[in-house]
């Protein structure tokens, strides 16, 4: 059984949106309803569990398929993948996706989901880094430059063993600063594989990203 985990709590604050930034329509629909039609045209996913903000659930559920299951999530993103964690029970592969990556196409999450069932225990989706990275003290100073052959920049959704996912998520991370879910399993010591990613698969994070992104969804 796959399950897709869908955290959706972000406010959405670099957007400037004045509602919950998966709720942002794009091209005549809310944003986390083009995530989840994307993880059902996959034709590889068994159940969505979406985490929204508490005061969101009802309406949130009004217009999301009726199979896909809605629980409140938490003030963190890390809270409210927990929380849809605890709705899921007999999983064997559990992915983890963006809200904001609306336009990821079905391929790409077939992809990942083909990575697990082949053998790996966590898979992430990668694309290779067009920009220089630079690496800068707190006062702004330059002081090294990573070999950007050998950095990609990680999408979602992020595919992992659900036992191991669970074990991840159990683990005291102390103040440690972990971003994405294959950031907790790397703590485990538990070798992360990498699919290729798709371009469409950015993140709807600012103004200009949702400027792009209705463009695409219009042409």
């Amino acid at each position: 059984m796959v399950v897709a985990v869908v955290p959706a709590g972000g406010r959405g604050v670099r957007l400037g949106a004045e509602c919950p930034k998966a709720l942002v329509p794009l091209g005549g629909r809310p944003m986390l309803r083009l995530t989840v039609d994307s993880l059902i045209e996959s034709g590889e996913i068994d159940q969505v569990v979406v985490a929204v903000p508490a005061a969101e659930r009802d309406a949130v559920t009004a217009w999301l398929p009726a199979a896909v299951e809605v629980v409140a999530g938490g003030a963190e993103r890390i809270d409210s993948v927990r929380a849809a964690l605890g709705a899921v029970e007999s999983a064997e592969y559990v992915l983890v996706h963006d809200a904001a990556r609306a336009l990821t196409p079905p391929a790409l999450i077939a992809r990942i989901v083909a990575e697990l069932r082949n053998g790996s225990d966590a898979v992430v989706p990668v694309l290779p880094l067009v920009d220089t990275v630079k690496a800068v003290d707190p006062l702004g100073r330059v002081v090294g430059t990573p070999d950007r052959a050998r950095l990609r920049a990680v999408q979602t959704p992020q595919g992992f063993r659900a036992e191991l996912l669970r074990r991840a998520y159990a683990a005291d991370v102390g103040d440690a600063v972990v971003t994405d879910d294959a950031g907790l399993v790397e703590r485990l010591g538990v070798p992360v594989h990498t699919v290729d990613g798709d371009p469409l698969a950015f993140k709807i994070t600012t103004p200009l990203d949702l400027r792009l992104a209705q463009a695409l969804v219009a042409g």
